[in-house]
């Protein structure tokens, strides 16, 4: 009986002592052994940035799918199951499909070190190029330069979401050597597509482009977006379009629309699918209402909310949401990682949050305890408290106030696991 994708998935991550070493000389080693899978990929979108890469990666997809298109996408991390990073052709990679993948491409790589997020992007590459498609949507794991996903040599554009400070231990301290790392993606000659940008961001990724005479096409320059009464205008040199609010909630998803629509134009697709991109996105655990499972079986008077944000920027985005949303009693429950900036997240949440309830991420080694995620909440100005799960929060929350608004963020991990146990 052949092993699981899961059992393979564990072999795999004892394959390198850290989670984490940012080099591409294990993929050109694994991928010259698989017989180079980057080579014989459908044309490929790359997008980077530090925050929206999922989302603006979602629209695209939406827009390409309702054009009739076949289209490859490879994200991360996964929520709920490995299976979601890898699309084939428009759906999830099947078990045995994945099984293969990741079975051939552990024992050709035999014992070698390679890291987990190395390996398993290998073997996506290799599934993607044995499925026809028309297209192929490569969002980037860390940074850009040297990420695993950097190995197409020369991609059909080039995306780069809003660059904030994030990951610093791996990208630099400063938002220039971040956007520079970002910025790695860029190919000679391949025309980039470019979100907001603080200067110093914006001033990195010029750099690069210029050296490499890679065009850019930059939000505020070359393309424009904005609401107009609950509606999505985008304009570009060729014209002006009126579209739906995106159906993904939160102000930041204009932009992150505006950079989605401005590769379809690019691409050449039609009027339908610019508002296929806005309308039928789907991207959990961003600002996803839960209706379902335990927890909203729970509360059946609250209103439940699950957001996988977790850095500054995400905080300030989450801010902007709640900003636009009716007045409600709002209540947050949030673990999140030691490796992020914990009160950075937390402050601008602290105007509309009535109380914080801490809790541990379950089973992640990294994860803060509740006291100590606690003690930041309060230092960002909250009302903090802690529990010993986000079940018990929210019991506490609705003893309280029955039909409170209840948000839990604060990491992608939490969120996976509350997406996992409430379907």
């Amino acid at each position: 009986m052949s092993p699981s994708s899961d059992a393979i998935l564990d072999r795999m991550m004892a394959l390198h002592p850290k989670i984490i070493d940012l080099t591409l000389d294990r993929m050109w080693r694994l991928l010259d052994i698989l017989g180079n899978p980057e080579e014989k990929l459908p044309p490929v979108i790359h997008v980077a940035g530090t925050n929206g890469k999922g989302s603006t990666v979602a629209m695209i997809r939406a827009g390409l799918e309702a054009a009739g298109y076949r289209v490859h996408v490879y994200t991360s991390p996964h929520l709920a199951r490995f299976h979601e990073r890898i699309r084939l052709s428009g759906k999830l990679i099947s078990e045995p499909a994945l099984t293969h993948v990741l079975d051939e491409c552990y024992a050709l790589n035999g014992r070698d070190p390679i890291t987990y997020f190395e390996i398993t992007t290998a073997a996506a590459l290799l599934a993607f190029s044995r499925v026809p498609a028309d297209y192929c949507l490569l969002e980037v794991g860390l940074g850009g330069r040297l990420d695993a996903t950097n190995v197409v040599n020369k991609p059909e554009m080039t995306v780069i979401t809003p660059v904030s400070i994030d990951h610093q231990q791996y990208l630099g301290e400063t938002l220039g050597q971040i956007a520079f790392e970002k910025a790695g993606i860029l190919k000679p000659g391949v025309p980039c597509v470019v979100g907001p940008q603080p200067d110093a961001a914006l001033e990195a990724i010029e750099g690069r482009a210029s050296r490499l005479s890679a065009p850019l096409l930059a939000q505020g320059q070359h393309w424009h977006v904005w609401e107009e009464r609950g509606r999505l205008i985008f304009q570009d040199e060729y014209g002006l379009f009126d579209l739906p609010r995106p159906v993904l909630p939160g102000a930041h998803q204009f932009d992150n629309a505006g950079a989605a629509l401005m590769v379809l134009r690019r691409l050449g697709m039609n009027d339908a699918a610019l508002e296929a991109a806005v309308t039928r996105a789907e991207w959990p655990a961003r600002m996803q209402r839960m209706t379902r499972g335990p927890l909203a079986e729970m509360a059946p008077r609250a209103e439940l909310w699950l957001d996988g944000g977790h850095n500054p920027a995400a905080g300030e985005a989450l801010a902007r949401v709640l900003d636009d949303m009716p007045k409600r009693p709002t209540h947050l429950i949030c673990g999140m990682l030691r490796t992020k900036d914990v009160r950075g997240f937390m402050r601008p949440l602290a105007r509309h949050a009535a109380s914080l309830t801490a809790v541990e991420i379950p089973g992640e080694t990294a994860t803060l305890t509740a006291i100590e995620t606690a003690e930041a909440a309060a230092e960002a100005g909250h009302d903090a408290h802690t529990a010993e799960s986000v079940a018990d929060a929210l019991q506490a929350i609705i003893a309280q106030e029955p039909g409170a608004r209840v948000l839990i963020c604060g990491s992608l991990y939490l969120a996976g696991r509350i997406l996992r146990e409430n379907g």
